[in-house]
């Protein structure tokens, strides 16, 4: 792993602190001597796809809440994140909006009474279709794709994540604590 690889951790991104940073990721960058920023390029409702659906327990096709981001290591494109919440949680909130969410969405949702006690991921590799290699600034090279669902102490579904990033430029690392 040379430096400008990237350890990947989940823990600040599903669980809400008190005092969290305004821009989590950026606060995480900084923290490794890294600049991170990131950019919304779209927020509002669109029809569930096939996989959205599942994920978060609604019909194909029904309303859901989407923001779409692209986060930057260093001004580098590193990762396009699509975050899709329930209609019932998100709409009429920040959630739904371009700005960014002071305290992060994590926050927010919190704040609204839907806390995450737990959440599940996916990761699988696979090449990059069109708009992934522009985006991300990347040829044809493979990348990762993780997939995390949070859910509510009733087990169910309040925010899933769909990440892609490029594989050779990211490391994930997973802690858990068992006791």
């Amino acid at each position: 792993m040379n430096s400008n690889d990237w350890v990947s951790t989940s823990m600040p991104y599903v669980a809400p602190a008190e005092g969290s940073p305004p821009d989590t990721w950026a606060a995480e960058a900084a923290t490794r001597g890294r600049r991170g920023s990131q950019r919304i390029i779209h927020a509002g409702e669109v029809a569930a796809s096939a996989d959205v659906a599942e994920l978060l327990d609604v019909p194909e096709g029904a309303p859901v809440v989407v923001r779409r981001r692209v986060m930057y290591l260093d001004d580098r494109p590193c990762e396009l994140t699509d975050t899709y919440y329930p209609v019932a949680i998100a709409r009429g909130t920040g959630l739904a909006g371009t700005a960014k969410i002071p305290g992060g969405a994590v926050r927010l949702l919190a704040r609204l009474g839907h806390t995450g006690v737990r959440a599940r991921e996916d990761v699988q590799a696979g090449m990059p279709d069109q708009e992934e290699r522009e985006t991300l600034q990347i040829g044809h090279e493979p990348v990762l794709r993780l997939t995390r669902l949070t859910l509510n102490h009733s087990d169910r579904p309040i925010q899933a994540d769909m990440m892609t990033m490029p594989a050779a430029r990211q490391r994930l690392r997973y802690e858990i604590r068992i006791e």
